[in-house]
């Protein structure tokens, strides 16, 4: 599991982060904290679905279910076989 979230939380850094000095956490507002955008959000449920072997659907695939890393995790686990 904490695999997972470092995957994850090193993705966004690597990815959205400009300032590489701004340190986030698995619970850091990716999108209501203005990091991840909606466009940004697509490329990493794309990232998420070709990471994990999974297949994520739209409706699931919320602003509030990418909001942390945390949350991202539990998404992911619904669709983990």
């Amino acid at each position: 599991m904490e695999e997972m979230k470092d995957v994850i939380l090193e993705y966004v850094i690597q990815e959205y982060l400009e300032d590489e000095d701004e340190e986030i956490t698995y619970d850091t507002p990716l999108i209501s904290g203005g990091i991840v955008d909606s466009f940004s959000m697509v490329s990493l449920k794309r990232f998420l679905e070709n990471k994990y072997n999974i297949s994520i659907p739209d409706d699931k695939a919320t602003p509030e279910a990418f909001d942390t890393v945390n949350k991202i995790v539990v998404l992911i686990k619904q669709f983990i076989n």
